[in-house]
């Protein structure tokens, strides 16, 4: 009596080569050349020593052996990226090569043996392509359900900034109409007088055109601010690291800043942590935050004092913050005041003609860009306080 078992058993090795050696020589088979031999061997072997266990006459068929491993196999070539086609040609290689490996027995047996181990192997490897499939088909749907959702949630992010980007371009058409009808309603009257000499340089006509030129300085800062944000927004702005000079850097913000100060009679003071004189930053970043800071606060303080405190912090980080004496945010508007175009609804704000509406926006981004954040502390008729912290060296990527 041939013991087919023992001798699958002994063939085990070289079945799982063989095959292995099948399967990549197979054109139609492409993922697999893009796997490791562990890769494509997987749980080969225990599935065969399965089949070996089913052959014996001794032993119970390991009918749960075989489902188990088939079905691993189906969640494993699932995510490997096979295709159903795929995993069929691999089986069907699987079962030429084992009765090639044990072709020598099966002509030695009894046609009832021969017959036995036919129907055994063929109902073992029938069992596990059946197995493999049910999880297979279960992993790629799970798969699908899991793009689905992203892809809703893809949909839902692009309706949202498509929405943004309407509402953005629907405040920045209103923020340039203005200046734009002031500049054509001023042209139109250069127009009108251009044959009256006699007031080609008078007082009211250099008003006139002193608020073209205010309004096209307001239309070219519009413009700026808004590609600024768009730069950031498309992930277009490159940091240029190096050792910075704090000091060094609100000195010469507070220099641009001080004619603008004194027109108003306020005072700015500065306070300087002398440690903070090699900070790894963006020089010209961090001083456009500065000034914008700044700026703001002066445009919106009538009384008082601007104040710049820097301060070293634990864990690598330090911080400025620039409080002034102005108007005061509502608590209410604190976290939609970095949104473009936001302006608070205060009837303490006076008119500021050369505000775009931009500028915090513009420092909220910056600030996430030199991996800091910013917190805003605001109370109505007292003031407001803006501190940034950023880390004493920003990670390159």
């Amino acid at each position: 009596m041939i013991d087919f078992s023992q001798a699958l058993q002994d063939k085990i090795d070289i079945i799982t080569e063989n095959w292995i050696e099948a399967v990549r020589a197979d054109e139609q088979i492409e993922t697999a050349k893009q796997l490791t031999y562990t890769s494509v061997r997987d749980s080969l072997p225990i599935v065969l020593q399965a089949i070996v266990t089913m052959l014996s006459q001794s032993e119970e068929s390991d009918i749960r052996t075989l489902i188990e491993k088939s079905l691993d196999h189906g969640t494993v070539r699932a995510k490997q990226g096979y295709d159903a086609e795929e995993i069929a040609r691999e089986y069907r290689l699987l079962r030429r090569v084992i009765f090639d490996a044990i072709e020598p027995e099966l002509l030695k047996g009894s046609a009832a043996e021969v017959s036995r181990a036919y129907r055994l192997i063929d109902s073992a490897l029938d069992e596990v392509i059946a197995d493999c499939f049910k999880t297979y088909t279960e992993a790629r749907f799970q798969e699908l359900q899991e793009l689905q959702n992203q892809l809703q949630l893809t949909n839902q992010e692009l309706n949202r900034l498509l929405r943004a980007s309407q509402e953005n371009l629907s405040h920045l058409a209103h923020e340039l109409k203005t200046p734009l009808t002031s500049i054509i309603g001023y042209s139109e009257l250069f127009l009108r007088q251009r044959n009256n000499p006699g007031l080609k340089d008078s007082a009211p006509n250099l008003a006139h055109i002193d608020k073209v030129l205010t309004n096209g300085r307001l239309l070219l800062r519009l413009i700026n601010d808004t590609l600024e944000i768009s730069r950031y927004d498309a992930g277009r702005i490159k940091l240029q690291l190096s050792a910075t000079n704090v000091r060094s850097a609100i000195g010469t913000v507070v220099e641009i800043l001080d004619p603008l100060a004194k027109a108003k009679n306020l005072e700015i003071a500065v306070e300087c942590d002398p440690v903070l004189d090699q900070v790894m930053t963006d020089y010209l970043r961090l001083q456009q935050i500065l000034t914008n800071l700044a700026s703001n606060a002066i445009r919106y303080t009538q009384a008082g004092t601007i104040t710049i405190k820097t301060e070293l912090l634990p864990d690598q980080h330090w911080s400025i913050c620039i409080t002034d004496t102005g108007i005061g945010i509502a608590s209410e508007d604190c976290d939609k005041i970095f949104m473009p175009y936001f302006r608070a609804d205060n009837s303490l704000a006076p008119y500021i003609p050369d505000s775009t509406g931009l500028g915090l926006a513009i420092v909220a981004r910056l600030v996430n860009l030199l991996q800091g954040k910013i917190e805003l502390v605001s109370q109505i008729g007292v003031g407001s306080s803006f501190t940034v912290t950023f880390p004493l060296e920003i990670d390159r990527f």
